[in-house]
Formats: C-alpha cells, sequence, structure tokens
C-alpha cells in the first residue's frame, strides 16, 4: 500500500532515454475512486498543465515514477467527476469526512491506494487537526463501500466510524 504523498515529490524518469521530464506535483482521483493521472511540474514557465494519464505509467517506485518517453506527457484535461488531492478547485485534501447522519470522523489528509495502478483507492488518512494529531494521532479509514465525494464533503456510511484505526506517528527512539 503507497501514501499519495510518498508519491508527490519524486522524478519522472523516461526509459528510453534515461531523462528526467519533471516531478510529481499532484495526483488526480476519478469519480470511481482511482488514480486517473499524475500532475507533472515541469521546468517550462506559463504553460498550461501537464499530466501523465494511468495507462502511460510504467511504475511508480520509492525513488522514481517511470514513463517508457516524453510522449507518455499530455496536457491535462480532468475527467468529469475527477478531483485533484492537493490543488485546484475540487482538491479533496482538507474536506471534512462525514458519515451520512451527519458525524465527522476527520478531515482527509492522504489516501491510500495498491502498488497496481488503476485499482480503486484502499483507505484514508483523516486528522482532527494539528494540536491532536500531536496528541492522539491521525486516524486511517478503510475505504468503504459507498462514498460520495462532494465539493464541500465527503460522505460515508453511517457504521464507517466503527472501522476507524489509529495511525501511530510517534517518533521512535533509534
Amino acid at each position: 500500500m503507497r501514501k499519495a504523498h510518498d508519491i508527490i515529490g519524486l522524478p519522472i524518469i523516461e526509459i528510453s532515454g534515461g531523462t528526467q521530464l519533471g516531478i510529481v506535483k499532484d495526483l488526480v482521483i476519478g469519480e470511481r475512486l482511482a488514480l486517473t493521472h499524475i500532475v507533472v511540474e515541469t521546468k517550462q514557465w506559463f504553460s498550461s498543465p501537464k499530466g501523465i494519464p494511468e495507462p502511460h505509467l510504467l511504475s511508480v517506485g520509492p525513488h522514481a515514477v517511470t514513463v517508457q518517453d516524453e510522449e507518455a506527457i499530455m496536457a491535462l484535461e480532468l475527467p468529469a467527476g475527477s478531483s485533484m488531492l492537493l490543488d485546484g478547485g475540487s482538491k479533496l485534501k482538507g474536506l471534512p469526512v462525514m458519515t451520512v447522519n451527519g458525524q465527522r470522523l476527520g478531515f482527509l489528509q492522504d489516501v491510500y491506494f495498491e502498488e497496481i495502478m488503476g485499482k480503486p483507492i484502499t483507505g484514508y488518512e483523516l486528522s482532527d487537526g494539528f494540536i491532536s494529531d500531536l496528541t492522539e494521532g491521525r486516524k486511517w479509514l478503510p475505504a468503504p463501500g459507498q462514498i460520495t465525494v462532494g465539493t464541500d464533503a465527503i460522505i460515508v456510511p453511517l457504521h464507517s466510524e466503527q472501522h476507524l484505526k489509529e495511525i501511530d506517528m510517534s517518533i521512535k527512539p533509534i
């Protein structure tokens, strides 16, 4: 399982020439809650947003994202119903995650997905704020079967609170 924030900032390398094409700037999550594109930060100023559609990704490794060649980078057109994790008008990070009966479980901080690209998100990292993160830690919510991603909130089933797990974020001595 990978956290989205572990991928953001990785270099994008073309394997045909070993050249760095850019850096992962953000991720696009589609309406079926799977990674659809990687947003690319390039060295070109004043250019339209660029992205790599999921089928063009060869691998998302621990140290780099690989693609076949620079043809994998295209003008970014967000599919209908998709959201960006960090930026844009429909960003997911910071949205409250609420049950259908109006109970807030926390605010979305990160998403988890399988190593196999194109698979749905497997879980969500939630926070109740900086102080709560320090005193109580963050929570992990396994992806429920039914979820609604709106512009102002993410709605999960009523029983989702029972599935929350604590994430150990403590600093361990060496």
